[in-house]
């Protein structure tokens, strides 16, 4: 099939972010896109040959515009998978397959999958109703400290709680959830691991992660990780079991605890581009959204490798600040070598709200890190009201 200039149509469900820097490489390749989002606000009502204005989870709204388009994917998990399903069964291409998707987006669920593939991951108990974890404590199946996460609609740290005693239970929203072990890890990692419709398989360069504390989002991604080679193929044989198992179509990004003891545990999964691997656009020779383009469509996969190291910082509404946006000292930071702001195009801040980041790249990884840091201090993202 020609997708270049052509009346191929590329459908994606979600208008958010990823969806906007997806826009830039479909552009590039003059792929026409047509969008769903439910706001009128989204970033990619601009970039995208169609915009439509609907609910991603309704299932009528998602299977009519997948009628619509050759082939459909997603920026984003939280969509009507039994749409998905049915776009099948009438002849659709859809990536992720919707049998994958229906997994990844119940966390029970995808604790499931890797217990029975036999993919290293945290302990857990699995709970239809978050009030049942109260019984758990008290019979002895359960025990203090350990994370609660939802098992369905948790995004960006909500969703996901330290239960260090019952009176962190008080808060918790009564759904389906699940216990996990609170693992006692050194650092967060993550590989990001490309399958194209042809079988063909890449990996990304092993990224670190770090963590804001209160607000469970990732602060930092670096690559790459300041880690022994010995910890970069143990987390690539993994990476490459969980993308084995799903047997997806697309990119998938797998998160891992790396432990004290030097065990590696899958924590969970994104089967889209993601967070974790942001920094390639600047620092990679194929950026995570092109390679995601090149894979749904059985193109040859492009060259993973870094030209340069490579460090993400993000940008975070202000804890103090809920309104129209306003970005203090971009100027400053345009001042400082090897930097790039991407900025999302929301124009309503909250805080913790995604709002955008920045890649520093840099020969030397430390430096690179150092200047993020410097990134991190300088910016401000703040309202005006």
């Amino acid at each position: 099939m020609n997708y270049f200039s052509s009346d191929f149509k590329l459908g994606i469900l979600g208008g958010g972010q990823l969806g906007k820097m997806l826009l830039n490489d479909t552009r590039k390749f003059d792929i026409y896109t047509s969008v769903l989002d439910a706001s009128a606000e989204a970033p990619c009502r601009i970039a995208s040959n169609e915009f439509h204005q609907g609910d991603l989870m309704d299932f009528d709204t998602v299977l009519n515009f997948g009628k619509n388009v050759d082939i459909l994917t997603i920026e984003i998990e939280n969509v009507n998978v039994d749409a998905l399903a049915e776009l099948e069964k009438l002849g659709k291409t859809v990536y992720p397959a919707s049998k994958t998707l229906r997994t990844i987006q119940n966390k029970a669920r995808q604790k499931l999958f890797y217990t029975d593939h036999n993919i290293p991951t945290a302990s857990f108990v699995r709970f239809a109703y978050s009030s049942e974890i109260r019984d758990a404590v008290l019979n002895g199946s359960l025990s203090y400290p350990f994370i609660w996460k939802s098992a369905q609609f948790g995004y960006d740290g909500t969703g996901v709680k330290v239960v260090r005693s019952e009176d962190d239970l008080t808060a918790l929203p009564n759904v389906e959830c699940i216990a996990e072990e609170l693992v006692d890890f050194k650092n967060e990692i993550a590989v990001v691991v490309a399958r194209s419709s042809d079988g063909e398989v890449k990996t990304y360069p092993l990224v670190e992660m770090e963590f804001h504390p209160e607000a469970n989002q990732v602060e930092y991604v670096i690559c790459p990780a300041r880690l022994p080679q010995s910890v970069f193929d143990k987390a690539e044989q993994v990476a490459l079991q969980v993308s084995e198992a799903f047997e997806h179509v697309g990119l998938l990004a797998v998160e891992m605890f790396l432990t004290k003891d030097d065990r590696i545990l899958v924590n969970e999964v994104a089967p889209r581009p993601h967070n974790s691997g942001h920094y390639s656009i600047e620092a990679s020779y194929t950026s995570q959204f092109e390679q995601h383009l090149r894979a749904i469509l059985g193109l040859p996969l492009g060259n993973t490798e870094s030209k340069v190291a490579g460090v993400m910082v993000n940008l975070v509404g202000a804890e103090d600040h809920t309104g129209n946006v306003q970005y203090n000292n971009l100027d400053s930071i345009l001042n400082m070598d090897g930097v790039t702001p991407h900025i999302y195009g929301k124009k309503q801040t909250r805080p913790f709200r995604k709002m955008g980041h920045v890649t520093i790249v840099n020969d030397d990884v430390n430096e690179a890190r150092r200047i993020a840091e410097e990134v991190k201090k300088t910016i401000e993202v703040i309202s005006t009201n």
